[in-house]
């Protein structure tokens, strides 16, 4: 029987590592137990990449990245680490070298750009009050509320380019949103058809699949992790 390929979740603006939770409920529902988050900083995708890569080098086995939204960019970069077996987009950017987040989302802005807003920091932040409606307008509104207590990066870090991005080395998979509102579905689908992706799924759901479709965007990472493990 096949090593279990350990599942390193990495999450995106906006959010941190408990956005994962009905993804992760569903994972070992299915009895699949070899799975870590990572918290980002949100400070630069350099830091962010490295702090994924610490986590990676913790594994003893084959690593299955998984990133949504800008946690696409770092499993991108902290991807090429040797024990890196395979790479899952969830509604992510999936930049090519020289690219950045935020130069994808120039190409087809999508609706919820309306609703950012920088602070006197330097931070980037969804207005609370358009949370539910930009991010997650297919959850019910009171768990769009969450947007009072989101995690939000430094702005600069939208502007971090991609120098040898690890899909051009790995086995990837990728998950688009069709009703996303944050990352054009336009870009997604684009991202996803030049990644040469094994598998390509198109859901109905807001950027926030991973809560609104944990089943199946579930079902799509236990998929490229039996891949990688040879299962």
């Amino acid at each position: 029987m096949s090593q279990q390929a350990t599942i390193v979740l990495v999450h995106g603006f906006w959010g941190g590592a408990a956005h994962w939770s009905r993804v992760i409920a569903e994972l070992r529902r299915r009895s699949h137990t070899a799975i870590r988050t990572v918290e980002l900083p949100l400070t630069s995708l350099a830091d962010d990449a490295e702090r994924t890569r610490k986590m990676v080098a913790q594994v003893d086995g084959p690593v299955l990245l998984v990133g949504h939204s800008y946690g696409g960019a770092v499993i991108s970069v902290a991807g090429n680490a040797p024990n890196v077996a395979g790479l899952v987009y969830i509604a992510a950017f999936a930049p090519d070298a020289g690219e950045s987040p935020g130069s994808i989302t120039q190409e087809h802005p999508p609706i919820g750009a309306a609703s950012l807003e920088g602070d006197s920091d330097g931070y980037l932040w969804v207005k609370p009050e358009h949370y539910h409606d930009s991010f997650c307008q297919d959850l019910d509104a009171e768990e769009g509320a969450v947007g009072v207590v989101q995690k939000a990066p430094l702005a600069s870090t939208f502007g971090d380019t991609v120098s040898d991005p690890a899909w051009k080395h790995k086995p990837s998979w990728y998950q688009v949103s069709t009703a996303d509102r944050m990352i054009s579905p336009v870009n997604q689908e684009r991202m996803a058809a030049r990644l040469g992706a094994r598998k390509v799924i198109s859901l109905n759901a807001s950027h926030a699949s991973l809560a609104s479709r944990p089943v199946e965007v579930a079902a799509l990472i236990l998929e490229a992790a039996s891949a990688v493990a040879g299962g």
